[in-house]
């Protein structure tokens, strides 16, 4: 059975490996910002996270296994005369492990973290997806996401 829970320093070890899942699609749809990180290398920014009053890290467990995370941050809007004063809930990231994909265990995590959302005055959720990810971002409509903005770059 699959339980999601707030993530604990024991899970450390597992998230550094479900990490890795997260920056190779970040390496294989756009190399030019991601690179692979040496293991171990996050272990400090977790630790960060789950000391944090404005994030939450969330871990989903199939008997006692770790199989995907999701972070959210609580961010506010800047303090600018043009700005409604809101606070949005940014998901940062969030991964299932590939052997438990589309089993439902990604729509958990958004009924999780939406509701953490909610209990933390949150008054929207937001996120980013690779353009070229569309399995992603057909998960996303389907758990009530829109596109409100398009992220658009240029090389210097």
């Amino acid at each position: 059975m699959i339980n999601i829970r707030r993530a604990e320093k024991e899970d450390f070890e597992i998230l550094e490996d479900l990490y890795r899942e997260l920056e190779e699609d970040g390496v294989f749809y756009q190399p030019q910002h991601f690179v692979l990180s040496p293991k171990g290398a996050r272990s400090e920014y977790m630790a960060g996270i789950l000391k944090s009053d404005n994030q939450a890290l969330f871990v989903a467990e199939d008997d006692g296994k770790v199989i995907g995370f999701a972070h959210v941050v609580l961010i506010k809007s800047k303090p600018f005369s043009c700005l409604k004063p809101e606070l949005a809930m940014y998901l940062q990231d969030l991964v299932v492990t590939a052997e438990y994909r589309n089993r439902g265990i990604g729509s958990m995590f958004m009924d999780t973290v939406k509701k953490y959302g909610r209990e933390n005055g949150a008054d929207f959720f937001r996120t980013q997806v690779f353009p070229g990810n569309t399995d992603g971002l057909r998960f996303y409509k389907r758990n009530g996401f829109t596109e409100t903005m398009i992220t658009i770059e240029s090389p210097l």
